[in-house]
């Protein structure tokens, strides 16, 4: 088995909000999970902790119980987690703001016999099977709103976590339900790997490769590489910023199994 994982702030001067992890159980098989903290808009949150503060919560709480309760789907352990980490702050804190801490989420896991994923909002997860080939599981929501729409701090605050919107882990375990989640037998999956938007981009908006390509930079060069590839297209000044910013946190993960 082979892991391998990268994380880099969009800027030096402001914390990362990004979280990844890999955990290989005792029991056997393998866990990954990667979260893309939501940066809110000026005006506050609610929250006096912050996103990275959220994100590392709710990341650690995700691989513990991904690991150690095989029991229980990946659906239930989102919201076990989103509740666990909204107990830790629900005395201090402004649960109900509607930009309260919040992140993207994937969550991989595998044993002998299967591979499952979840996945809430825009983060990306590929698997790649046998002979090559390789699928995106998407969930395309945020992707479905216009642009022009999402310009717009009130109008996206209307969307986030609303039905017609989007759905990011927050503090309501019931979006575990949101999420896109699905098994596959272990030997349909030779590898996998898992972006935040902020890496997914190299195909997603900029187009240098489809996500096989994506996968093969992850696969010969590594995730730092696949970062340090976004970071040099971003960087061409004569490139109008991706999105709303110029640089994004950004994350990778690849996995053989």
């Amino acid at each position: 088995m082979r892991i391998d994982l990268a994380t880099a702030p969009g800027n030096r001067e402001r914390p990362n909000e990004d979280w990844l992890s890999a955990a290989i159980p005792a029991s056997g098989g393998g866990v990954l999970v990667v979260l893309d903290g939501v940066t809110p808009p000026g005006g506050g949150d609610g929250c006096v902790h912050g996103v990275p503060w959220f994100t590392t919560r709710l990341g650690g709480r995700l691989t513990e119980l991904s690991g150690s309760r095989r029991d229980l789907p990946l659906d239930r352990i989102l919201a076990e987690s989103v509740r666990a980490t909204a107990d830790a702050h629900r005395d201090t804190c402004d649960l109900s703001h509607v930009r309260t801490p919040q992140a993207t989420v994937v969550v991989v896991r595998w044993d002998d016999a299967s591979v499952e994923h979840l996945v809430l909002s825009d983060s990306v997860l590929l698997l790649q099977a046998p002979g090559g080939g390789v699928s995106a599981v998407l969930d395309d929501r945020l992707d479905r709103i216009p642009r022009e729409v999402l310009r717009s701090t009130a109008a996206t605050d209307a969307l986030r976590n609303a039905e017609g919107g989007f759905f990011t882990a927050a503090a309501d375990p019931a979006v575990a339900g949101r999420a896109v989640t699905g098994r596959t037998p272990r030997e349909r999956v030779r590898a996998v790997a898992a972006l935040t938007d902020g890496a997914s981009r190299w195909t997603d908006t900029f187009g240098q490769g489809d996500w096989a390509d994506c996968l093969g930079v992850l696969r010969e060069e590594g995730a730092r590489a696949l970062i340090d590839r976004v970071r040099a297209i971003e960087s061409d000044p004569d490139r109008p910023p991706a999105r709303h910013k110029r640089h994004d946190d950004a994350s990778a993960v690849y996995a053989e199994l």
